[in-house]
């Protein structure tokens, strides 16, 4: 263990059901491995349901609604993916503009597989060079991205992977953006 992320507190944001589970475990643990404190926040209180992809898995308790929730009090954004999560996320928004604030704040952000569909809905995503799931690089690119197929893409706080396999290169360098703290051009896109 070390103590990269001593003192910082990191959202993992997700919705009440469809995230992929090792998506959320994984960068989880790196966060506490790491020192830091990582807090699960969603949509609605209670519980959520995870997925191994399209079968149900392990159900995890919310520690804050996001409504009640402020970027300020975060260091770091962590977004899992899953095809329902984000598809879900982006619909609420709430949770949309939760999302935006860390961009306009400057903070590190992290979105695996499907999860940048949230940050597309964000509109944080122009002039951006990241990565995804395959099949939303047309969604990303008609938001300006630039989308790119690489195991980990970072851009000024920024850092995205494409799937599950890519999950020790997301979670290393979500650690080092996190530790490194804000990022001025982070709010360029916001």
């Amino acid at each position: 263990m070390t103590d990269r992320l001593a003192g910082k507190r990191v959202a993992f944001v997700v919705a009440p059901e469809g995230i992929e589970q090792v998506e959320l475990t994984e960068p989880w643990r790196a966060v506490k491995d790491a020192g830091g404190t990582p807090e699960l926040l969603s949509t609605q209180p209670g519980k959520v349901q995870a997925f191994n992809h399209l079968d149900k898995a392990d159900t995890f308790g919310v520690d804050k609604v996001i409504a009640d929730a402020s970027a300020g009090d975060y260091d770091g954004l962590v977004l899992p993916g899953g095809v329902a999560n984000p598809d879900f996320l982006r619909t609420d928004k709430t949770a949309v503009s939760f999302i935006g604030d860390f961009f306009r704040q400057q903070k590190p952000v992290a979105a695996i597989c499907h999860a940048p569909w949230t940050l597309v809905e964000a509109d944080v995503v122009r002039g951006r060079r990241l990565t995804s799931w395959p099949s939303l690089q047309t969604d990303l690119r008609n938001a300006g991205a630039e989308w790119v197929d690489e195991k980990v893409v970072v851009d000024n706080g920024l850092v995205t992977s494409r799937k599950p396999d890519d999950l020790p290169d997301f979670c290393s360098k979500m650690v080092e953006e996190i530790a490194e703290g804000k990022h001025s051009k982070q709010a360029a896109g916001a």
